[in-house]
Protein backbone atom coordinates (compact mmCIF):
# COMPACT_ATOMS: atom_id res chain seq x y z
CA UNK A 1 0.00 0.00 0.00
CA UNK A 2 3.24 2.20 0.39
CA UNK A 3 3.00 5.13 -2.34
CA UNK A 4 0.11 4.15 -4.13
CA UNK A 5 -2.93 6.46 -3.33
CA UNK A 6 -5.67 4.36 -1.53
CA UNK A 7 -9.49 5.77 -0.75
CA UNK A 8 -9.92 5.41 2.86
CA UNK A 9 -12.10 6.02 5.78
CA UNK A 10 -10.85 5.70 9.24
CA UNK A 11 -12.63 4.90 12.13
CA UNK A 12 -11.61 5.65 15.23
CA UNK A 13 -12.25 4.26 18.68
CA UNK A 14 -13.58 7.18 19.97
CA UNK A 15 -16.37 7.32 17.16
CA UNK A 16 -14.95 9.95 15.06
CA UNK A 17 -14.28 9.55 11.36
CA UNK A 18 -12.05 10.49 8.54
CA UNK A 19 -12.61 10.17 4.81
CA UNK A 20 -9.53 10.62 2.57
CA UNK A 21 -6.56 8.91 1.05
CA UNK A 22 -3.40 7.87 2.18
CA UNK A 23 -0.29 7.48 0.37
CA UNK A 24 1.78 6.11 3.08
CA UNK A 25 0.02 3.30 5.54
CA UNK A 26 2.43 0.86 5.98
CA UNK A 27 2.10 -2.12 8.32
CA UNK A 28 5.41 -1.52 9.93
CA UNK A 29 4.92 1.68 10.88
CA UNK A 30 2.27 2.87 14.01
CA UNK A 31 1.20 6.30 12.14
CA UNK A 32 0.48 7.56 8.91
CA UNK A 33 -0.97 9.83 6.72
CA UNK A 34 -4.16 11.23 5.95
CA UNK A 35 -5.36 14.23 2.73
CA UNK A 36 -8.76 14.75 4.05
CA UNK A 37 -11.55 14.98 0.95
CA UNK A 38 -14.21 16.19 3.25
CA UNK A 39 -15.92 19.36 1.90
CA UNK A 40 -15.42 21.13 5.05
CA UNK A 41 -11.30 20.11 5.23
CA UNK A 42 -10.49 19.35 1.77
CA UNK A 43 -6.74 18.95 1.54
CA UNK A 44 -5.63 18.98 4.97
CA UNK A 45 -3.30 16.00 5.96
CA UNK A 46 -3.45 14.42 9.55
CA UNK A 47 -1.07 12.57 11.32
CA UNK A 48 -2.94 9.22 12.34
CA UNK A 49 -1.68 7.10 15.17
CA UNK A 50 -3.20 3.21 14.73
CA UNK A 51 -3.30 3.15 18.84
CA UNK A 52 -6.22 5.93 18.18
CA UNK A 53 -8.19 3.33 15.95
CA UNK A 54 -10.43 0.56 15.31
CA UNK A 55 -10.27 0.29 11.85
CA UNK A 56 -9.14 1.40 8.51
CA UNK A 57 -11.49 0.72 5.47
CA UNK A 58 -10.30 0.72 2.34
CA UNK A 59 -12.73 1.91 0.15
CA UNK A 60 -13.97 2.34 -3.67
CA UNK A 61 -15.89 5.28 -3.25
CA UNK A 62 -15.67 7.98 -0.03
CA UNK A 63 -19.23 8.33 -0.93
CA UNK A 64 -21.03 4.61 -0.86
CA UNK A 65 -24.36 3.96 -2.03
CA UNK A 66 -27.01 4.36 1.24
CA UNK A 67 -29.29 2.44 -1.11
CA UNK A 68 -27.54 -0.62 -0.98
CA UNK A 69 -28.11 -3.22 1.48
CA UNK A 70 -25.00 -5.05 1.65
CA UNK A 71 -25.09 -9.13 2.38
CA UNK A 72 -23.94 -9.57 5.95
CA UNK A 73 -24.02 -13.74 6.69
CA UNK A 74 -21.48 -16.30 4.79
CA UNK A 75 -24.57 -17.82 3.58
CA UNK A 76 -25.82 -14.80 1.74
CA UNK A 77 -23.06 -14.69 -1.20
CA UNK A 78 -21.41 -17.17 -3.33
CA UNK A 79 -17.70 -18.16 -1.83
CA UNK A 80 -16.53 -20.07 -4.51
CA UNK A 81 -13.57 -17.19 -4.95
CA UNK A 82 -12.84 -16.79 -1.32
CA UNK A 83 -9.18 -17.43 0.35
CA UNK A 84 -8.44 -17.66 4.37
CA UNK A 85 -10.73 -17.62 7.16
CA UNK A 86 -14.11 -16.94 7.64
CA UNK A 87 -13.83 -14.25 10.73
CA UNK A 88 -16.42 -12.44 12.53
CA UNK A 89 -15.05 -9.14 14.21
CA UNK A 90 -17.08 -7.43 17.19
CA UNK A 91 -16.21 -3.85 18.57
CA UNK A 92 -17.09 -2.28 21.90
CA UNK A 93 -19.08 -0.37 20.20
CA UNK A 94 -21.52 -2.86 18.99
CA UNK A 95 -20.10 -2.72 15.08
CA UNK A 96 -19.85 -6.35 13.44
CA UNK A 97 -17.97 -7.14 10.30
CA UNK A 98 -17.93 -10.52 8.49
CA UNK A 99 -15.76 -11.56 5.97
CA UNK A 100 -12.36 -13.69 4.85
CA UNK A 101 -8.85 -12.83 6.50
CA UNK A 102 -5.65 -14.64 5.16
CA UNK A 103 -3.77 -13.07 7.57
CA UNK A 104 -5.41 -12.90 11.06
CA UNK A 105 -3.71 -13.96 13.86
CA UNK A 106 -4.20 -13.48 17.54
CA UNK A 107 -0.96 -12.10 18.56
CA UNK A 108 -1.08 -9.51 15.73
CA UNK A 109 -1.18 -5.86 15.97
CA UNK A 110 -4.29 -5.82 13.25
CA UNK A 111 -5.35 -7.87 9.92
CA UNK A 112 -7.01 -7.55 6.92
CA UNK A 113 -10.38 -8.54 6.36
CA UNK A 114 -12.11 -8.50 2.78
CA UNK A 115 -15.76 -8.06 3.50
CA UNK A 116 -18.36 -11.71 2.73
CA UNK A 117 -19.92 -8.98 -0.34
CA UNK A 118 -18.32 -8.50 -3.50
CA UNK A 119 -20.82 -5.38 -4.10
CA UNK A 120 -19.92 -3.88 -0.58
CA UNK A 121 -17.96 -0.32 -1.26
CA UNK A 122 -15.52 -1.82 1.58
CA UNK A 123 -12.25 -3.52 -0.47
CA UNK A 124 -10.48 -4.34 2.37
CA UNK A 125 -10.81 -3.78 6.04
CA UNK A 126 -7.49 -3.75 8.30
CA UNK A 127 -9.06 -4.25 12.26
CA UNK A 128 -6.62 -2.92 14.58
CA UNK A 129 -6.43 -6.34 17.23
CA UNK A 130 -6.27 -4.03 20.25
CA UNK A 131 -9.94 -2.20 19.58
CA UNK A 132 -11.63 -5.28 19.21
CA UNK A 133 -14.51 -6.90 21.83
CA UNK A 134 -13.67 -10.14 20.26
CA UNK A 135 -13.15 -12.55 17.02
CA UNK A 136 -15.08 -15.81 15.87
CA UNK A 137 -13.12 -17.93 13.15
CA UNK A 138 -15.88 -19.95 11.19
CA UNK A 139 -13.12 -22.02 9.43
CA UNK A 140 -11.10 -22.86 6.74
CA UNK A 141 -12.47 -21.90 3.20
CA UNK A 142 -11.00 -23.97 0.40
Amino acid sequence: MLGVPNLIVVHFKNGRLLKGYTHDFSLEKETFHLTSEEKRDRGIIYGIGLKELKAIFFVKTLKGDKNYTRKKNFDEVDTYRDQGLKVTVRFPDGETIRGQSIDYGKNKKGFFITPIDPEDNNESVYVLTHALRDVKVENDIK
